[in-house]
C-alpha cells in the first residue's frame, strides 16, 4: 500500500490518495475525500497499463467539481421526489438539489465530505464516515463503512456496511465513470454492454423520476439482454431517451437469488478490455455521461459527453416513496450491507 498527499480542500484540511493492488498489477487509487476512485489501472490486450476511471488532479477539484467522480453516494443515491419522504410517520426534509428533487444527497452527501481510514493492507482498504441524526435530513445516528478491494482476480470489490440508531434509508452506490479504452480516450459509443434486465423504470418527463412502472425492454432501445454497441439506438426516437438526452435510467435487474451475481458485462474492442458486474443490489443506473462538458481531468484531458459510461447499482430511484419498489429502509439497530464487484479481463 502506498500513500501520498493528494491537495488540500478550500479550509485547508488535507487530503490522502491511498494506492491498492494485486501482484497481477491491477491497482487502484482512492482518495479519502468522498471515498473516491481516483484511478483504476489494468491491462490491456497488449499488457499496457490502462487506467479505466476518469477522474482529477487532486482534492481541491474534487471539491469544487458536481459530477461525483468515482465517490460514494449516500445515504441515499440517486434521486427522491420532491426531496421528502416519511418513516414511521414523520416526514423527512432533503435539501432540493436538481430541480424540486433531491440528488445523491446534496452537499452534504458522503461523497462531499472526508471519510476516516481505518485499515489498509496492500490489497484492501476500509473507510468509514459517520452522520449525525438529520446531518443529511435522514434520521438516526449512523456508522458507515466502505471497503475496497483488488482481488487476485483481477476484481475491484466494494463493500458497504452501515448501521443506525433509527429506522432510516441507505442505499449507497460508486459513481465511477468507465471508458475501458483509458480515461483519455473519447467516445465509449463504440463500446458495447450487455444488461441483465428484462424491465427498466421509466421516468417522468425532464425530472428523472420513477413513474412507478416496471417497463419491458422488448422492442425499446433499453434492450441490452445481448450486447450491443453503447451508441447503437442512443439517437432513437423515444421520448425516455430524449428526457434523459441519451441513457440515464434504472434497470430492474433479473436475479434468480439474494445474493451476489452477474448482472452486466462491458467491453472495448480497441482495448480488448472487458469488465464483468457482480452485484447484490436490485437495480442498477446506466449512465451514459450525458452531462459531461468541458471537465478537466487528470494530466489535462477534458472530459466531455458521452465520454464515459457510469453503471451504479443501487435501490431504484425514489423506491423510499414507491411502493412498488423494493424499500431501502433499515431498520434501527440492523447491519445494511452490500456488494458489487467490477472484475476485468481480455476477451
Amino acid at each position: 500500500m502506498e500513500r501520498k498527499a493528494f491537495g488540500k480542500l478550500a479550509d485547508g484540511e488535507e487530503a490522502t490518495l491511498y494506492t491498492i493492488s494485486n501482484t497481477k498489477g491491477m491497482y487502484a487509487q482512492i482518495t479519502d475525500f468522498g471515498a473516491s476512485i481516483v484511478s483504476l489501472v489494468v491491462k490491456d490486450k497488449d499488457g499496457k497499463n490502462t487506467d479505466v476511471v476518469l477522474g482529477y488532479e487532486n482534492a481541491e477539484t474534487y471539491q469544487q467539481q458536481m459530477a461525483s467522480f468515482g465517490a460514494v453516494v449516500g445515504r441515499n443515491c440517486n434521486r427522491i421526489a420532491n426531496a421528502k419522504f416519511t418513516i414511521n410517520g414523520v416526514e423527512y426534509q432533503l435539501e432540493a438539489n436538481d430541480n424540486e428533487n433531491s440528488l445523491h444527497s446534496g452537499s452534504n452527501g458522503t461523497s462531499e465530505r472526508f471519510w476516516n481510514v481505518i485499515s489498509c493492507t496492500d490489497q484492501m482498504i476500509t473507510l468509514q464516515i459517520e452522520d449525525a441524526d438529520l446531518q443529511q435530513g435522514y434520521p438516526g445516528n449512523a456508522v458507515i463503512q466502505v471497503t475496497y478491494e483488488v482481488t487476485e482476480d483481477n476484481g475491484l470489490a466494494i463493500t458497504y456496511h452501515a448501521k443506525a440508531d433509527k429506522d432510516t434509508v441507505f442505499n449507497f452506490t460508486n459513481h465511477a465513470y468507465i471508458n475501458l479504452n483509458g480515461h483519455a480516450s473519447g467516445s465509449v459509443l463504440d463500446q458495447t454492454l450487455q444488461i441483465k434486465a428484462s424491465h427498466f423504470t421509466p421516468v417522468k418527463d425532464g425530472k428523472a423520476i420513477p413513474t412507478g412502472e416496471l417497463a419491458d425492454v422488448e422492442g425499446t432501445p433499453f434492450d441490452f439482454r445481448i450486447a450491443k454497441p453503447i451508441g447503437r439506438d442512443i439517437n432513437a426516437e423515444n421520448d425516455q431517451l430524449k428526457y434523459g438526452s441519451g441513457y440515464d435510467h434504472n434497470f430492474a435487474l433479473d436475479h434468480t437469488g439474494n445474493g451476489v451475481e452477474k448482472v452486466a458485462t462491458a467491453y472495448a474492442p480497441e482495448s480488448g478490455i472487458q469488465m464483468e458486474v457482480y452485484t447484490d443490489c436490485p437495480g442498477m443506473q446506466f449512465y451514459s455521461a450525458n452531462f459531461i462538458q468541458g471537465q478537466k481531468g487528470k494530466g489535462g484531458v477534458i472530459y466531455k459527453e458521452r465520454e464515459a459510461f457510469c453503471l451504479e447499482t443501487q435501490y431504484f430511484p425514489n423506491s423510499v416513496n414507491e411502493p412498488n419498489f423494493q424499500s431501502p429502509i433499515t431498520a434501527a439497530g440492523k447491519d445494511y450491507a452490500s456488494k458489487t464487484i467490477y472484475k476485468f479481463s481480455i476477451a
